[in-house]
Protein backbone atom coordinates (compact mmCIF):
# COMPACT_ATOMS: atom_id res chain seq x y z
CA UNK A 1 0.00 0.00 0.00
CA UNK A 2 3.02 2.16 0.66
CA UNK A 3 4.30 3.94 -2.33
CA UNK A 4 8.23 3.75 -3.19
CA UNK A 5 10.82 6.44 -1.74
CA UNK A 6 9.25 9.43 -2.21
CA UNK A 7 8.76 12.33 -0.48
CA UNK A 8 5.67 14.98 -0.18
CA UNK A 9 5.63 18.02 1.48
CA UNK A 10 5.21 18.43 4.66
CA UNK A 11 8.34 16.23 4.97
CA UNK A 12 6.10 12.84 5.41
CA UNK A 13 8.15 10.05 4.37
CA UNK A 14 7.07 6.92 2.55
CA UNK A 15 9.93 4.82 2.45
CA UNK A 16 9.29 1.92 4.84
CA UNK A 17 7.70 -0.65 2.74
CA UNK A 18 4.41 -0.88 4.52
CA UNK A 19 1.51 2.06 4.93
CA UNK A 20 1.13 1.17 8.89
CA UNK A 21 4.97 1.92 8.93
CA UNK A 22 4.42 4.83 7.09
CA UNK A 23 1.89 5.63 9.81
CA UNK A 24 4.41 5.79 13.00
CA UNK A 25 7.05 7.72 10.45
CA UNK A 26 5.08 10.16 11.22
CA UNK A 27 5.90 10.68 14.70
CA UNK A 28 9.71 11.26 14.40
CA UNK A 29 11.79 13.75 15.02
CA UNK A 30 8.64 15.58 15.80
CA UNK A 31 5.22 15.08 15.70
CA UNK A 32 3.82 15.26 11.48
CA UNK A 33 0.54 15.12 12.04
CA UNK A 34 0.45 19.00 12.84
CA UNK A 35 -3.39 19.37 11.01
CA UNK A 36 -6.08 18.06 9.29
CA UNK A 37 -4.39 19.16 5.99
CA UNK A 38 -1.44 17.07 6.81
CA UNK A 39 -3.20 14.14 7.17
CA UNK A 40 -4.63 14.42 3.83
CA UNK A 41 -1.64 14.36 2.36
CA UNK A 42 -0.09 11.54 4.48
CA UNK A 43 -3.93 9.65 3.18
CA UNK A 44 -2.88 10.22 -0.56
CA UNK A 45 0.96 9.88 0.09
CA UNK A 46 0.16 6.49 1.55
CA UNK A 47 -1.69 5.30 -1.27
CA UNK A 48 -4.93 5.09 0.52
CA UNK A 49 -6.74 6.39 -1.72
CA UNK A 50 -6.10 7.39 -5.29
CA UNK A 51 -4.57 11.13 -6.49
CA UNK A 52 -7.42 13.30 -6.11
CA UNK A 53 -9.80 11.63 -4.18
CA UNK A 54 -11.55 14.07 -2.21
CA UNK A 55 -11.19 14.28 1.62
CA UNK A 56 -12.30 17.94 1.90
CA UNK A 57 -14.94 16.09 4.73
CA UNK A 58 -11.94 14.68 6.89
CA UNK A 59 -12.11 16.81 10.20
CA UNK A 60 -10.15 16.93 13.72
CA UNK A 61 -11.44 13.27 14.68
CA UNK A 62 -9.87 11.89 11.65
CA UNK A 63 -6.72 13.63 12.98
CA UNK A 64 -7.38 12.12 16.43
CA UNK A 65 -8.10 8.61 15.49
CA UNK A 66 -5.45 8.30 13.29
CA UNK A 67 -3.11 9.40 16.05
CA UNK A 68 -4.64 6.77 18.60
CA UNK A 69 -3.99 3.70 15.33
CA UNK A 70 -0.48 5.16 15.29
CA UNK A 71 -0.35 4.61 18.88
CA UNK A 72 -1.54 1.16 19.43
CA UNK A 73 -0.17 -0.09 16.22
CA UNK A 74 3.68 1.04 17.64
CA UNK A 75 3.12 -0.73 20.60
CA UNK A 76 2.54 -3.73 18.54
CA UNK A 77 5.17 -3.53 16.46
CA UNK A 78 7.62 -2.76 18.51
CA UNK A 79 6.16 -5.79 20.54
CA UNK A 80 7.05 -7.88 17.70
CA UNK A 81 10.53 -6.30 17.54
CA UNK A 82 11.87 -6.66 21.08
CA UNK A 83 9.46 -9.18 22.73
CA UNK A 84 12.00 -9.60 25.80
CA UNK A 85 10.28 -6.45 26.76
CA UNK A 86 6.90 -6.52 25.39
CA UNK A 87 4.80 -4.72 27.90
CA UNK A 88 1.84 -7.59 27.91
CA UNK A 89 -1.02 -5.47 30.27
CA UNK A 90 -1.05 -2.39 27.25
CA UNK A 91 0.05 -5.16 24.03
CA UNK A 92 -3.09 -6.94 24.28
CA UNK A 93 -5.95 -3.67 24.32
CA UNK A 94 -3.94 -2.36 21.59
CA UNK A 95 -3.74 -5.50 19.55
CA UNK A 96 -8.19 -5.79 20.99
CA UNK A 97 -8.57 -2.23 19.10
CA UNK A 98 -6.34 -3.03 16.01
CA UNK A 99 -8.13 -5.96 15.74
CA UNK A 100 -11.48 -4.06 15.67
CA UNK A 101 -10.62 -1.46 13.56
CA UNK A 102 -9.74 -3.86 10.59
CA UNK A 103 -13.33 -4.89 10.34
CA UNK A 104 -14.50 -1.84 8.41
CA UNK A 105 -14.09 -2.43 5.07
CA UNK A 106 -11.95 -0.06 3.27
CA UNK A 107 -13.36 1.76 -0.12
CA UNK A 108 -13.22 -0.53 -2.85
CA UNK A 109 -11.27 0.90 -5.91
CA UNK A 110 -12.60 0.30 -9.21
CA UNK A 111 -10.60 1.17 -12.66
CA UNK A 112 -11.45 3.83 -14.45
CA UNK A 113 -10.58 4.92 -18.26
CA UNK A 114 -9.95 8.48 -18.82
CA UNK A 115 -8.92 10.54 -21.85
CA UNK A 116 -6.44 8.45 -23.44
CA UNK A 117 -7.61 5.27 -22.49
CA UNK A 118 -5.52 4.38 -19.68
CA UNK A 119 -7.13 2.87 -16.66
CA UNK A 120 -7.07 5.05 -13.07
CA UNK A 121 -8.11 3.70 -9.96
CA UNK A 122 -10.96 5.64 -8.40
CA UNK A 123 -12.99 5.25 -5.32
CA UNK A 124 -16.77 4.97 -5.85
CA UNK A 125 -17.29 8.55 -3.32
CA UNK A 126 -16.00 10.05 -0.73
CA UNK A 127 -13.59 7.50 1.80
CA UNK A 128 -14.97 7.13 5.36
CA UNK A 129 -13.01 7.86 8.18
CA UNK A 130 -13.70 4.11 9.80
CA UNK A 131 -12.84 2.38 6.08
CA UNK A 132 -9.29 4.33 5.81
CA UNK A 133 -8.34 3.43 9.48
CA UNK A 134 -9.39 0.05 8.65
CA UNK A 135 -6.91 -0.44 5.56
CA UNK A 136 -4.21 1.02 8.10
CA UNK A 137 -5.00 -1.84 10.63
CA UNK A 138 -5.64 -4.50 8.34
CA UNK A 139 -1.89 -4.01 6.94
CA UNK A 140 -0.86 -3.78 10.16
CA UNK A 141 -2.65 -6.77 11.08
CA UNK A 142 -1.11 -8.71 8.01
CA UNK A 143 2.34 -7.38 8.51
CA UNK A 144 1.93 -8.92 12.13
CA UNK A 145 0.60 -12.39 11.03
CA UNK A 146 2.93 -13.01 8.12
CA UNK A 147 6.32 -14.98 9.46
CA UNK A 148 8.19 -13.43 6.05
CA UNK A 149 7.37 -10.12 6.42
CA UNK A 150 7.62 -9.66 10.28
CA UNK A 151 11.29 -11.44 9.93
CA UNK A 152 11.93 -8.14 7.73
CA UNK A 153 11.47 -5.73 10.71
CA UNK A 154 14.28 -3.47 11.54
CA UNK A 155 14.41 -0.51 13.51
CA UNK A 156 16.87 2.00 12.12
CA UNK A 157 20.61 1.73 13.57
CA UNK A 158 21.28 5.68 12.74
CA UNK A 159 22.14 7.57 15.84
CA UNK A 160 18.39 8.18 18.01
CA UNK A 161 16.48 7.14 14.66
CA UNK A 162 13.64 5.10 16.04
CA UNK A 163 11.71 4.66 12.39
CA UNK A 164 10.94 0.80 12.01
CA UNK A 165 11.07 -0.18 8.31
CA UNK A 166 10.31 -3.49 5.90
CA UNK A 167 13.72 -4.86 4.88
CA UNK A 168 13.20 -6.38 1.46
CA UNK A 169 17.10 -5.57 0.45
CA UNK A 170 19.14 -8.70 -1.00
CA UNK A 171 20.27 -10.53 1.92
CA UNK A 172 18.22 -8.49 4.46
CA UNK A 173 20.94 -6.10 5.18
CA UNK A 174 19.39 -2.64 5.15
CA UNK A 175 20.71 -0.64 8.44
CA UNK A 176 19.18 2.25 7.92
CA UNK A 177 15.47 3.77 7.38
CA UNK A 178 16.96 6.07 4.61
CA UNK A 179 20.70 5.82 3.39
CA UNK A 180 20.09 9.48 1.97
CA UNK A 181 19.24 10.32 5.78
CA UNK A 182 20.44 8.11 8.63
CA UNK A 183 22.77 6.25 6.38
CA UNK A 184 24.60 9.53 4.97
CA UNK A 185 24.62 10.99 9.06
CA UNK A 186 26.76 7.83 9.86
CA UNK A 187 29.04 8.02 7.08
CA UNK A 188 29.73 11.81 7.64
CA UNK A 189 30.44 10.54 11.20
CA UNK A 190 32.70 7.71 10.42
CA UNK A 191 34.50 9.90 8.13
CA UNK A 192 34.90 12.62 10.65
CA UNK A 193 36.12 9.92 13.16
CA UNK A 194 38.59 8.64 10.51
CA UNK A 195 40.04 12.62 10.22
CA UNK A 196 40.01 13.31 13.73
CA UNK A 197 42.02 9.98 14.30
CA UNK A 198 44.52 10.49 11.76
CA UNK A 199 44.82 14.21 12.99
CA UNK A 200 45.93 12.54 16.35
Amino acid sequence: MALGTATVSYELRFDTGRSCLDLLATSHPVERLRSVEVLRAWITGSGLVPPGTPLAHADAAWLVDFRELRGRIDLLIRGALFPEVRNWASYAPALARVNDAAHTAPPAPRAVRVHDGTLVRELEGPPERAALLAAVARDAVELLTDPFARAGLRQCEGDNCPIVYLDASRGRRRRWCSSEVCGNRERVARHRRRAALARA
